[in-house]
């Protein structure tokens, strides 16, 4: 619980918990393109997002690999070649980056 001003206020631990995990500037992005648009491999998803720099998609799709969203398959190849797929938590975060992505285009009128 937290006090603000004389009233507690109680943190929804799974939400704050989940925020933390896809709370990265392109996490939800990368996300969607390996779950929706079956892009795996680290060039493509960089053409897809466009601004964002190596060493960024670099650190996102680490924290989304630590957290246990993506799996990272190295085939042991040189030159090196590696594909990042969905786990089983990433399968499961599927319907809600469907639910997002039609939200945003019935709401936003994008």
């Amino acid at each position: 619980m937290v006090r603000r001003q004389g009233v507690e206020v109680e943190r929804c631990k799974s939400v704050s918990t989940i925020q933390r995990m896809i709370g990265g500037k392109w996490k939800i992005e990368i996300l969607f393109y390996v779950a929706l648009k079956d892009v795996r491999h680290f060039g493509q998803l960089r053409r897809c997002i466009g601004t964002i720099s190596e060493s960024t998609l670099s650190k996102q799709l680490k924290e989304l690999v630590d957290d246990g969203f993506l799996e990272r398959i190295d085939f042991g190849e040189v030159p090196p070649r590696v594909e990042y797929a969905l786990t089983k938590r990433g399968r499961s975060f599927v319907p809600i980056l469907v639910a997002m992505k039609e939200w945003g285009e019935k709401e936003l009128r994008l």
